[in-house]
Protein backbone atom coordinates (compact mmCIF):
# COMPACT_ATOMS: atom_id res chain seq x y z
CA UNK A 1 0.00 0.00 0.00
CA UNK A 2 1.39 3.39 -1.03
CA UNK A 3 0.76 6.06 1.55
CA UNK A 4 -0.83 8.54 1.60
CA UNK A 5 -1.87 8.75 -2.08
CA UNK A 6 -5.00 10.83 -2.58
CA UNK A 7 -6.38 11.98 0.77
CA UNK A 8 -10.03 12.41 1.73
CA UNK A 9 -11.53 14.24 4.70
CA UNK A 10 -14.80 12.67 5.85
CA UNK A 11 -16.74 15.24 7.90
CA UNK A 12 -17.37 18.96 7.91
CA UNK A 13 -17.04 20.10 11.53
CA UNK A 14 -14.44 21.94 13.57
CA UNK A 15 -11.88 19.15 13.87
CA UNK A 16 -12.37 18.09 10.24
CA UNK A 17 -11.63 21.66 9.15
CA UNK A 18 -8.49 21.77 11.29
CA UNK A 19 -7.29 18.41 9.92
CA UNK A 20 -7.90 19.64 6.36
CA UNK A 21 -5.77 22.72 7.08
CA UNK A 22 -2.94 20.48 8.32
CA UNK A 23 -3.10 18.03 5.42
CA UNK A 24 -3.12 20.79 2.81
CA UNK A 25 0.27 21.96 4.06
CA UNK A 26 1.71 18.64 2.82
CA UNK A 27 -0.32 17.59 -0.25
CA UNK A 28 -1.40 19.45 -3.37
CA UNK A 29 -5.10 18.66 -3.13
CA UNK A 30 -7.69 16.79 -1.08
CA UNK A 31 -11.12 15.28 -1.53
CA UNK A 32 -13.63 16.43 1.07
CA UNK A 33 -16.96 14.81 1.93
CA UNK A 34 -19.60 16.96 3.57
CA UNK A 35 -23.12 15.74 4.06
CA UNK A 36 -24.90 19.01 3.22
CA UNK A 37 -24.81 20.43 -0.31
CA UNK A 38 -25.69 23.93 0.94
CA UNK A 39 -22.62 23.96 3.19
CA UNK A 40 -20.44 22.93 0.25
CA UNK A 41 -21.92 25.71 -1.88
CA UNK A 42 -21.28 28.28 0.86
CA UNK A 43 -17.73 26.96 1.36
CA UNK A 44 -16.96 27.34 -2.35
CA UNK A 45 -18.45 30.84 -2.45
CA UNK A 46 -16.69 32.10 0.69
CA UNK A 47 -13.42 30.17 0.47
CA UNK A 48 -13.86 29.00 4.05
CA UNK A 49 -16.07 26.76 6.16
CA UNK A 50 -19.24 28.81 6.65
CA UNK A 51 -19.96 27.36 10.11
CA UNK A 52 -16.77 26.02 11.73
CA UNK A 53 -13.35 27.71 12.09
CA UNK A 54 -14.53 30.35 9.67
CA UNK A 55 -11.32 32.35 10.09
CA UNK A 56 -9.35 29.68 8.19
CA UNK A 57 -9.11 30.51 4.49
CA UNK A 58 -8.77 27.70 1.94
CA UNK A 59 -7.71 27.59 -1.70
CA UNK A 60 -10.84 25.88 -2.98
CA UNK A 61 -9.09 25.06 -6.26
CA UNK A 62 -7.13 22.47 -4.26
CA UNK A 63 -10.28 20.82 -2.86
CA UNK A 64 -12.73 18.46 -4.53
CA UNK A 65 -15.96 18.71 -2.56
CA UNK A 66 -18.78 16.17 -2.69
CA UNK A 67 -21.85 15.23 -0.67
CA UNK A 68 -21.58 11.72 -2.13
CA UNK A 69 -19.55 9.55 0.24
CA UNK A 70 -19.00 6.77 -2.32
CA UNK A 71 -17.70 9.25 -4.88
CA UNK A 72 -15.13 10.61 -2.42
CA UNK A 73 -14.00 7.16 -1.29
CA UNK A 74 -13.56 5.91 -4.87
CA UNK A 75 -11.34 8.92 -5.62
CA UNK A 76 -9.17 8.48 -2.51
CA UNK A 77 -6.49 6.18 -1.08
CA UNK A 78 -6.32 7.53 2.48
CA UNK A 79 -9.58 8.28 4.29
CA UNK A 80 -9.54 10.51 7.38
CA UNK A 81 -12.77 10.06 9.33
CA UNK A 82 -13.60 13.14 11.40
CA UNK A 83 -17.32 12.76 12.06
CA UNK A 84 -18.94 12.80 15.52
CA UNK A 85 -18.97 9.23 16.82
CA UNK A 86 -22.80 9.07 17.22
CA UNK A 87 -23.16 9.59 13.45
CA UNK A 88 -20.40 7.31 12.12
CA UNK A 89 -22.68 4.32 11.49
CA UNK A 90 -25.22 6.59 9.80
CA UNK A 91 -22.55 7.78 7.33
CA UNK A 92 -21.13 4.31 6.72
CA UNK A 93 -24.58 2.92 5.91
CA UNK A 94 -24.31 4.92 2.68
CA UNK A 95 -21.29 2.84 1.60
CA UNK A 96 -21.69 1.08 -1.73
CA UNK A 97 -18.00 0.93 -2.49
CA UNK A 98 -15.37 -1.24 -0.85
CA UNK A 99 -12.88 -0.08 1.77
CA UNK A 100 -10.47 -2.75 0.58
CA UNK A 101 -7.04 -1.30 -0.14
CA UNK A 102 -7.84 1.99 1.60
CA UNK A 103 -5.84 3.32 4.53
CA UNK A 104 -8.16 4.69 7.21
CA UNK A 105 -7.26 7.30 9.80
CA UNK A 106 -9.72 7.85 12.64
CA UNK A 107 -9.67 11.29 14.22
CA UNK A 108 -12.95 10.42 15.97
CA UNK A 109 -12.78 10.76 19.74
CA UNK A 110 -15.68 8.54 20.68
CA UNK A 111 -17.22 5.08 20.84
CA UNK A 112 -19.55 3.71 18.16
CA UNK A 113 -22.91 3.76 19.99
CA UNK A 114 -25.04 0.60 20.18
CA UNK A 115 -21.96 -1.42 19.22
CA UNK A 116 -19.93 -0.15 22.21
CA UNK A 117 -16.74 -0.49 20.18
CA UNK A 118 -13.84 1.84 19.55
CA UNK A 119 -13.75 2.94 15.91
CA UNK A 120 -10.88 0.69 14.79
CA UNK A 121 -12.54 -2.33 16.40
CA UNK A 122 -15.80 -1.52 14.60
CA UNK A 123 -14.10 -1.05 11.21
CA UNK A 124 -12.18 -4.30 11.63
CA UNK A 125 -15.24 -6.33 12.69
CA UNK A 126 -17.78 -4.81 10.30
CA UNK A 127 -15.74 -3.89 7.22
CA UNK A 128 -12.75 -6.27 7.57
CA UNK A 129 -10.20 -3.46 7.57
CA UNK A 130 -6.81 -4.91 8.67
CA UNK A 131 -5.12 -3.45 11.75
CA UNK A 132 -2.10 -2.28 9.73
CA UNK A 133 -4.41 -0.32 7.41
CA UNK A 134 -5.80 1.80 10.28
CA UNK A 135 -4.40 4.61 12.37
CA UNK A 136 -5.82 6.82 15.10
CA UNK A 137 -4.98 10.45 15.81
CA UNK A 138 -5.26 12.13 19.20
CA UNK A 139 -4.10 15.24 21.04
CA UNK A 140 -3.59 17.30 23.12
CA UNK A 141 -4.69 19.45 20.22
CA UNK A 142 -7.66 21.83 20.06
CA UNK A 143 -8.90 22.60 16.56
CA UNK A 144 -9.19 26.29 17.47
CA UNK A 145 -5.47 26.48 18.25
CA UNK A 146 -4.61 24.74 14.96
CA UNK A 147 -6.63 27.46 13.25
CA UNK A 148 -4.56 30.08 15.09
CA UNK A 149 -1.35 28.19 14.16
CA UNK A 150 -0.33 27.85 17.79
CA UNK A 151 2.23 25.13 18.51
CA UNK A 152 0.30 21.86 18.86
CA UNK A 153 1.01 18.15 19.27
CA UNK A 154 -0.57 14.97 17.95
CA UNK A 155 0.14 11.28 18.44
CA UNK A 156 -0.55 8.79 15.66
CA UNK A 157 -1.33 5.25 16.77
CA UNK A 158 -0.90 2.31 14.39
CA UNK A 159 0.20 -1.30 14.80
CA UNK A 160 2.49 -0.72 11.81
CA UNK A 161 4.90 2.00 12.94
CA UNK A 162 6.12 2.67 9.39
CA UNK A 163 2.55 3.59 8.44
CA UNK A 164 2.24 5.64 11.64
CA UNK A 165 5.32 7.63 10.58
CA UNK A 166 3.76 8.32 7.18
CA UNK A 167 0.59 9.62 8.81
CA UNK A 168 2.66 11.74 11.22
CA UNK A 169 4.49 13.26 8.24
CA UNK A 170 1.14 13.96 6.53
CA UNK A 171 -0.03 16.01 9.52
CA UNK A 172 3.22 17.71 10.62
CA UNK A 173 4.22 21.25 9.76
CA UNK A 174 5.93 24.26 11.33
CA UNK A 175 3.34 24.51 14.14
CA UNK A 176 2.29 20.85 14.49
CA UNK A 177 4.54 18.14 15.92
CA UNK A 178 3.33 14.56 15.46
CA UNK A 179 4.77 11.49 17.16
CA UNK A 180 3.90 7.80 16.84
CA UNK A 181 2.78 4.94 19.07
CA UNK A 182 1.68 1.31 18.66
CA UNK A 183 -1.00 1.76 21.37
CA UNK A 184 -4.06 2.06 19.14
CA UNK A 185 -6.73 0.88 21.61
CA UNK A 186 -5.19 2.78 24.53
CA UNK A 187 -5.18 6.02 22.56
CA UNK A 188 -8.80 5.54 21.47
CA UNK A 189 -10.11 4.67 24.93
CA UNK A 190 -8.15 7.54 26.47
CA UNK A 191 -9.65 9.98 23.96
CA UNK A 192 -13.13 8.88 25.05
CA UNK A 193 -12.53 8.91 28.79
CA UNK A 194 -10.81 12.31 28.87
CA UNK A 195 -14.08 13.78 27.56
CA UNK A 196 -15.97 12.17 30.43
CA UNK A 197 -13.46 13.59 32.92
CA UNK A 198 -13.71 17.01 31.27
CA UNK A 199 -17.47 16.95 31.90
CA UNK A 200 -16.68 16.13 35.54
CA UNK A 201 -14.30 19.09 35.72
CA UNK A 202 -16.93 21.32 34.14
CA UNK A 203 -19.62 20.20 36.56
CA UNK A 204 -17.34 20.99 39.49
CA UNK A 205 -16.55 24.37 37.96
CA UNK A 206 -20.27 25.08 37.66
CA UNK A 207 -20.71 24.10 41.31
CA UNK A 208 -17.92 26.55 42.29
CA UNK A 209 -15.50 23.92 43.50
CA UNK A 210 -12.03 25.47 43.51
CA UNK A 211 -8.67 24.78 41.90
CA UNK A 212 -7.53 22.64 44.83
CA UNK A 213 -10.36 20.20 44.24
CA UNK A 214 -9.90 20.25 40.46
CA UNK A 215 -6.27 19.21 40.89
CA UNK A 216 -7.29 16.26 43.05
CA UNK A 217 -10.08 15.37 40.63
CA UNK A 218 -7.68 15.30 37.66
CA UNK A 219 -4.99 13.32 39.47
CA UNK A 220 -7.65 10.75 40.38
CA UNK A 221 -8.95 10.81 36.79
CA UNK A 222 -5.43 9.99 35.54
CA UNK A 223 -5.27 7.04 37.94
CA UNK A 224 -8.73 5.87 36.89
CA UNK A 225 -7.75 6.18 33.23
CA UNK A 226 -4.59 4.15 33.83
CA UNK A 227 -6.53 1.40 35.63
CA UNK A 228 -8.95 1.09 32.74
CA UNK A 229 -6.29 1.10 30.01
CA UNK A 230 -4.30 -1.54 31.86
CA UNK A 231 -7.37 -3.79 31.97
CA UNK A 232 -8.68 -3.05 28.47
CA UNK A 233 -5.41 -3.05 26.53
CA UNK A 234 -2.54 -4.39 28.64
CA UNK A 235 0.80 -3.21 27.30
CA UNK A 236 3.69 -1.07 28.46
CA UNK A 237 2.71 2.61 28.31
CA UNK A 238 3.62 5.80 30.13
CA UNK A 239 0.35 7.35 31.30
CA UNK A 240 2.04 10.76 31.73
CA UNK A 241 2.69 10.98 27.98
CA UNK A 242 0.93 13.84 26.23
CA UNK A 243 -1.56 11.60 24.38
CA UNK A 244 -2.95 10.40 27.73
CA UNK A 245 -2.58 12.88 30.62
CA UNK A 246 -1.74 15.81 28.33
CA UNK A 247 -4.97 15.37 26.39
CA UNK A 248 -6.86 14.86 29.66
CA UNK A 249 -5.59 18.14 31.10
CA UNK A 250 -6.22 20.33 28.05
CA UNK A 251 -9.74 18.95 27.66
CA UNK A 252 -10.52 19.42 31.34
CA UNK A 253 -9.20 22.99 31.62
CA UNK A 254 -9.34 24.70 28.23
CA UNK A 255 -11.92 27.32 27.34
CA UNK A 256 -12.11 25.60 23.92
CA UNK A 257 -13.33 22.34 25.49
CA UNK A 258 -16.97 21.76 24.64
CA UNK A 259 -17.12 18.89 27.15
CA UNK A 260 -15.98 21.22 29.94
CA UNK A 261 -18.51 23.80 28.77
CA UNK A 262 -21.28 21.18 28.75
CA UNK A 263 -20.32 20.06 32.27
CA UNK A 264 -20.23 23.63 33.57
CA UNK A 265 -23.80 24.14 32.38
CA UNK A 266 -24.90 20.94 34.15
CA UNK A 267 -23.16 22.14 37.31
CA UNK A 268 -25.00 25.44 37.08
CA UNK A 269 -28.35 23.65 36.99
CA UNK A 270 -29.11 23.21 33.29
CA UNK A 271 -30.83 19.99 32.31
CA UNK A 272 -28.92 17.74 29.90
CA UNK A 273 -31.33 18.54 27.07
CA UNK A 274 -31.19 22.30 27.68
CA UNK A 275 -27.39 22.27 27.82
CA UNK A 276 -27.22 20.38 24.51
CA UNK A 277 -29.61 22.83 22.85
CA UNK A 278 -27.79 25.89 24.20
CA UNK A 279 -24.39 24.61 23.03
CA UNK A 280 -25.56 23.69 19.52
CA UNK A 281 -22.45 21.48 19.34
CA UNK A 282 -21.88 17.86 20.25
CA UNK A 283 -20.18 17.10 23.55
CA UNK A 284 -18.78 13.65 22.76
CA UNK A 285 -18.37 12.90 26.46
CA UNK A 286 -22.14 12.72 26.97
CA UNK A 287 -22.36 9.71 24.64
CA UNK A 288 -18.98 8.40 25.79
CA UNK A 289 -20.15 8.25 29.40
CA UNK A 290 -22.92 5.75 28.63
CA UNK A 291 -20.78 3.67 26.28
CA UNK A 292 -17.84 3.47 28.69
CA UNK A 293 -20.10 2.64 31.63
CA UNK A 294 -21.60 -0.27 29.66
CA UNK A 295 -18.23 -1.44 28.29
CA UNK A 296 -16.73 -1.45 31.77
CA UNK A 297 -19.68 -3.29 33.33
CA UNK A 298 -19.85 -5.88 30.57
CA UNK A 299 -16.17 -6.53 29.94
CA UNK A 300 -13.59 -5.10 32.33
CA UNK A 301 -15.09 -4.43 35.82
CA UNK A 302 -12.59 -1.70 36.74
CA UNK A 303 -13.18 0.55 39.76
CA UNK A 304 -14.19 3.86 38.10
CA UNK A 305 -15.90 6.17 40.62
CA UNK A 306 -15.62 9.31 38.47
CA UNK A 307 -17.17 7.63 35.43
CA UNK A 308 -19.92 6.20 37.65
CA UNK A 309 -20.64 9.60 39.20
CA UNK A 310 -20.99 11.31 35.81
CA UNK A 311 -23.19 8.49 34.54
CA UNK A 312 -25.48 8.88 37.55
CA UNK A 313 -25.77 12.62 36.93
CA UNK A 314 -26.31 12.49 33.16
CA UNK A 315 -28.36 9.32 32.78
CA UNK A 316 -29.90 8.51 36.16
CA UNK A 317 -30.70 12.20 36.74
CA UNK A 318 -29.41 11.98 40.30
CA UNK A 319 -28.88 15.29 42.18
CA UNK A 320 -25.66 16.87 40.95
CA UNK A 321 -24.30 18.36 44.17
CA UNK A 322 -24.89 15.28 46.32
CA UNK A 323 -23.24 12.98 43.75
CA UNK A 324 -20.17 15.23 43.48
CA UNK A 325 -19.98 15.59 47.26
CA UNK A 326 -20.11 11.81 47.60
CA UNK A 327 -17.38 11.51 44.96
CA UNK A 328 -15.27 14.16 46.74
CA UNK A 329 -15.28 12.08 49.89
CA UNK A 330 -13.83 9.13 47.98
CA UNK A 331 -10.96 11.05 46.34
CA UNK A 332 -7.50 11.30 47.82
Amino acid sequence: MEMPGKVAIIGGGTWATAIAKLVLTNVEEINWYMRRKDRIADFKRLGRNPVYLSSVKFDINRIYFSSNLNDVIKRSDTLIFVTPSPFLKQHLKKLRTSLSGKFIISAIKGIVPDENMIVTEYLKNTYSVPDEHMAVVSGPCHAEEVALERLSYLTVGCTNLDNAEKVAHLLSNRFLIASTSPDVAGIEYSAVLKNVYAIAAGICNGLKFGDNFQAVLMSNAAQELNRFLTAASPMEREICNSVYVGDLLVTAYSRFSRNHTFGTMIGKGYSVKTAQIEMDMIAEGYYGTKCMKEINEQRFHVNMPILDAIYNILYNRMPVYSIIQQLANELR
